[in-house]
């Protein structure tokens, strides 16, 4: 599984729309609120064979209440492993 992030910037007043709408589809592991240029982080995981750019646009994209987002792809994770 290939993790990576998504930064959402939410269209006025939709946040918790736009986080309920993600939690109830199951497609990310995790979803935060945040401060700053960007309203929601969220976590995804995906199988190695699945295109993050068409995963992204055809999934994560169309939520309504959406405005913009941010992709990020991780590499390598520190820690207790």
């Amino acid at each position: 599984m290939v993790p990576f992030f998504v930064q959402f910037k939410c269209k006025l007043g939709q946040s918790y729309a736009v986080a309920n709408t993600l939690a109830e589809a199951e497609i990310a592991s995790e979803i935060y609120s945040t401060a700053g240029d960007y309203d929601l982080l969220a976590k995804f995981y995906v199988d190695n064979d699945t295109d993050i750019g068409h995963f992204v646009n055809e999934k994560v994209q169309v939520i309504p209440g959406i405005q913009d987002t941010h992709t990020i792809i991780t590499f390598k994770a520190f820690g207790s492993k």
